[in-house]
């Protein structure tokens, strides 16, 4: 990412434009899984299920670029988010047996 911050900077301002970033290639997404579904009835499938992962992947790295951007460890950030969903859902479960 420094390579973007020694393009861009850090600012404010950037760090705006960098999340709204993920909605760009979240819109991307879902213009490909419509793309799969050929849900537009004035267009044929245009896309496949590898454009569609292709894009969540873009999703994915940009929201990935702007969580870098507002904390000083995303790792260590996202991890910690992961263990708190997946004790929610170990949670939810053991609370069905």
């Amino acid at each position: 990412m420094a390579w973007l911050d020694h393009n861009n900077g850090r600012d404010d301002h950037e760090i705006t434009l960098r999340i709204m970033k993920i909605g760009e290639e979240f819109g991307e997404a879902v213009q490909a899984r419509i793309g799969e579904l050929g849900q537009n009835p004035r267009k044929p499938a245009s896309h496949t299920r590898e454009d569609v992962a292709d894009e969540l992947c873009d999703v994915i790295v940009t929201a990935m670029v702007a969580l870098g951007s507002v904390v000083d460890d995303p790792q260590d950030v996202f991890q910690s988010k992961l263990r708190k969903i997946s004790d929610r859902v170990a949670a939810l479960e053991a609370s069905r047996a």
